[in-house]
């Protein structure tokens, strides 16, 4: 009988692609990953990697192997939640990732809804960047997380993790208010229905320099992309992940950015012009396949969609 804790093991070698990756993610040394992993081998009674130097990769076998594996992991969690569902009362610790907008406007109203219907519950929210969700689900890290995607960066499906929309927000491109050149280039642009077209604006300050997240992050990939796609490449100055913080910096004249609805939401600042793009970033509820209808899961959920602020779109439809 194969082992389902070497499954798990087998399953994130094949998404971080290194037995060191595997180790870091797991909280495991590197020699009882390669351990664990040998014993895997003998129990399927053939190879399932190929070792190349330092690096391996896995064999057709292997890869097989994996998508049973994600198979096995889904109908565990599947089972988890309906044992969950039998007991009486929700209880016990739920870990929950969420990025900083969200947990500003979103979160805070929902753990306060979910505490008066199931005080025996525990969330535990920790700061989590969506590019890094995917793997806290798998690893056991996190057991519910809010993701987003915008127009130029879609999220990637990632095999074992599903998805359900949550809302919809619009982006703005924030300049100083004082930016006179811009604002007489955009006078002659294109306009649409809500106001002159995207890729003008953007090109409108092509030569001022830009406010963007840290790299690696979506929302950095985001601005890089949208100019990019209005023909130029942005001179970065400054690279922040609070929203607040690079409006403070636009307001202090040290350049541009593009934010979200929720980044700009509350008293308008006379120093930031504000000019809204065709452009959406989409938050998601995220969590491992087969935990939908885990009472928990499903109970977050439902509050944090109870709190989603009215000026917000929300999905017609689930995914």
């Amino acid at each position: 009988m194969l082992d389902v804790r070497r499954l798990r093991l087998l399953r994130e070698l094949a998404r971080r692609g290194t037995i060191a990756a595997v180790a870091e993610a797991l909280a495991f040394s590197p020699s009882a990953v390669s351990q664990q992993l040998a014993v895997l081998e003998r129990e399927a009674g053939l190879p399932l990697l190929e070792r190349t130097g330092r690096r391996v990769r896995l064999t057709p076998a292997g890869q097989n192997l994996v998508r049973h594996a994600e198979a096995v992991l889904e109908r565990l969690e599947q089972a988890d939640a309906d044992l969950a569902e039998a007991r009486s009362g929700l209880a016990g610790g739920l870990r929950v990732g969420a990025f900083p907008t969200a947990i500003r406007a979103i979160v805070p109203a929902a753990l306060v809804a979910l505490a008066r219907r199931h005080p025996g519950l525990e969330p535990m929210v920790s700061e989590t960047d969506p590019a890094e969700v995917a793997h806290a689900l798998r690893a056991g890290d996190l057991d519910v997380a809010l993701i987003h995607e915008y127009d130029f960066v879609p999220a990637p499906q990632e095999p074992g993790i599903a998805t359900r929309p949550l809302y919809r927000e619009s982006m703005y491109l924030a300049a100083p208010a004082h930016a006179a050149p811009a604002q007489a280039a955009l006078a002659e642009a294109t306009t649409t229905a809500l106001g002159p077209e995207q890729g003008a604006v953007l090109r409108a300050h092509a030569d001022a320099p830009w406010i963007t997240a840290t790299p690696g992050t979506l929302c950095h990939a985001m601005t890089l992309r949208a100019c990019q796609a209005a023909g130029f490449t942005p001179r970065i100055r400054h690279r922040v992940d609070e929203f607040p913080t690079m409006l403070a910096l636009v307001a202090a004249g040290q350049g541009v950015a593009v934010v979200p609805q929720l980044g700009v939401m509350g008293p308008a600042d006379p120093a930031v012009s504000l000019t809204r793009l065709l452009m959406e970033r989409r938050t998601k509820i995220a969590f491992r396949s087969g935990a939908a209808a885990h009472p928990a899961v499903a109970a977050f959920g439902a509050a944090l969609r109870a709190a989603v602020p009215p000026e917000l779109a929300t999905p017609t439809s689930p995914e």
